[in-house]
């Protein structure tokens, strides 16, 4: 048994109540079973389809690993994740995107216990496959092994593991903190794993440059290693379908040509597109705290001021000097003209924001890996655009993102791509009964509501013409409403401000032209009841949800009231549940 309790008591005190409460605990054996793998734990050269219940293709691809806890200060395998499930230029997932044949790849040994236990790890290639990757499921492998030859042709490089051990570095020593009870159940699962001077930092440390071990859990994936499983929606069930019984699915097994698997054993060449992800930009080397050196005046601002009042935006800053860490959080919100005029513009300025993630995809990526987040999204007529995280290069992000905004015009493969993605989320909307109640919800209550069905119809007449046409439109007016809080100085929102101001140099769009929510106020002692079946006509499960509207406060009451609701959801919200349970 392991213990943590994490308590702003004295020690003393704290090992006094383990005592009083685990001292009866019988003591179990200290030295841990150990388990080995003998033999393959499935059959070689086969590919298994299963049927999916939503409409997805999904290429998982499987190599068996020992068991790699005692080699924690080496971390192999997280070395080969970064690598196999990167999105850089160069990259296998930039690779298979660019041939329209993959929307997303992930790589790594997951953290179930299943995927990481004593007896071996499991490492997994999730590849998203369109409609064309589907048919080119054997020329997938084939790529990904060339991308593997590359690897073992090139050597294990140290200044990637070097990157990867700041990355680590910076996260652990300025880890934001976490809710008690979780880090608790954290530490003690670490003990399992790791000695205990390591309990803490074990999930961070990289600090053993190994390029032999590297090298050998390299050589564990071949083809003779690896197990196939293709999960989609176009599985038809045969003769040859077996049936299983624990998830009540049906399968098939398929043989893999013998001469795929000499193919992929060693690749006769390797494509010109495939190489290694660039020494990364974005990892910060400036972590000083601005409040440190701020006026008494702003660090001492409750709220967030408004600094910037145009006509073309409107910019609030708070500087942070409760947590002092080196992180920033930048929150923008772009009107943007007649994104939301009716079910057309609304799918058109949808289709934008998703061409536009898709392009910012291999920036925003790699910003990402030294822990500076980037969130592209649309919310009616508005796009959202959010970067945060370590703030040293977070204007050399935004600069990047807002020129490639700037000049963003999208190309006919990829309008092809996430079209088909965006008709496939379209399609599995509301599969989930929990999310299909909430949807109902919204649209009773939302005064201008674009169905899912009526986006559906309209995007399959959509061309990539009329989105051309649509784009100058949108961008010809807009308004931008921001946040800036965090470890950055006034002056440095400033700049973040003319930056958007250096890039989109457009006519400000009047409140008049905005798009409003509204939501409708429902009649004293209204009570409405809507009954939907399910949209998954194999869904066994039920949802009710109830909602009341409160009649609404303004000013200082609205906030009074807020709390107040806040403070009821809390206090029934566990008594609720235990009685329904």
């Amino acid at each position: 048994m392991m213990v943590v309790v994490i308590d702003a008591e004295p020690l003393d005190v704290i090992q006094s109540w383990v005592m009083e409460l685990f001292a009866d605990v019988r003591q179990g054996p200290r030295a841990q079973p150990k388990f080995t793998v003998e033999g393959p734990i499935w059959k070689a050269g086969k590919l298994y389809r299963l049927e999916a219940v939503k409409d997805v293709h999904i290429l998982d691809l499987t190599w068996p690993l020992p068991c790699l806890r005692p080699d924690y200060l080496r971390k192999p395998e997280d070395y080969l994740a970064h690598l196999l499930g990167h999105e850089g230029r160069g990259s296998l997932h930039s690779f298979l995107k660019a041939r329209g044949w993959a929307t997303s790849l992930s790589a790594g040994v997951g953290d179930e216990g299943m995927l990481r236990s004593s007896v071996a790890y499991m490492f997994v290639m999730s590849i998203h496959l369109t409609d064309s990757g589907l048919e080119k499921i054997y020329d997938i492998i084939d790529y990904v092994y060339q991308y593997l030859k590359l690897l073992r042709q090139l050597s294990p490089q140290e200044w990637i593991f070097k990157e990867l051990e700041d990355i680590g570095n910076m996260e652990f020593n300025f880890a934001e903190e976490q809710p008690q009870d979780d880090y608790a159940a954290e530490l003690a699962e670490n003990l399992l794993v790791y000695p205990a001077e390591h309990v803490i930092y074990g999930d961070y440390v990289y600090k053993v440059w190994d390029e032999e071990m590297i090298k050998h859990v390299l050589s564990l994936f071949t083809p003779e290693n690896m197990r196939i499983d293709l999960v989609t929606k176009t599985f038809i069930k045969s003769l040859d379908s077996q049936y299983e019984p624990w998830f009540g699915s049906y399968y098939t097994e398929e043989d893999i040509p013998l001469s795929l698997m000499e193919l992929w054993r060693d690749p006769p060449e390797i494509d010109v597109s495939l190489h290694l992800p660039l020494k990364n930009e974005f990892i910060p080397c400036d972590f000083s705290i601005r409040a440190d050196n701020a006026s008494l005046h702003l660090a001492n601002q409750s709220y967030p001021v408004c600094i910037i009042d145009e006509p073309l935006m409107k910019l609030w800053y708070k500087l942070d000097s409760t947590f002092k860490l080196p992180r920033a959080n930048t929150y923008f919100r772009i009107n943007l003209k007649g994104g939301y005029n009716n079910v057309k513009s609304c799918l058109l300025t949808e289709l934008f924001a998703h061409l536009l993630k898709d392009e910012l995809n291999e920036i925003i990526y790699q910003a990402s890996v030294a822990k500076l987040e980037t969130s592209v999204s649309i919310f009616s007529d508005k796009l959202e655009l959010k970067v945060y995280g370590f703030n040293d290069k977070l204007p050399a992000l935004l600069s990047k993102v807002l020129v490639i905004a700037k000049s963003f015009s999208p190309t006919g493969d990829r309008f092809k791509v996430i079209k088909e993605s965006m008709e496939r989320t379209l399609r599995n909307t509301n599969i989930k009964p929990l999310n299909h109640s909430s949807y109902l919800r919204l649209q009773l209550l939302c005064e201008s509501f674009y169905d899912v069905d009526e986006k559906l119809h309209f995007l399959n007449e959509v061309s990539l013409a009329d989105l051309k046409a649509f784009i100058p439109e949108l961008y010809s007016q807009i308004y931008i409403e921001g946040l800036c809080h965090g470890n950055l100085l006034e002056g440095e929102a400033l700049s973040l401000s003319n930056i958007f101001k250096s890039n989109l140099s457009i006519q400000p769009l009047p409140l008049t032209m905005r798009h409003g929510e509204h939501v409708l106020c429902f009649p004293c002692s209204a009570n409405l009841v809507r009954d939907v079946s399910v949209k998954n006509m194999s869904e066994t499960n039920s949802v009710v949800e109830l909602y009341f509207q409160i009649e609404p406060d303004m000013g200082a009451e609205a906030v009074k009231l807020k709390a107040l609701i806040d403070l009821f959801d809390e206090i029934v919200e566990e008594p609720l549940f235990n009685q329904l349970r």
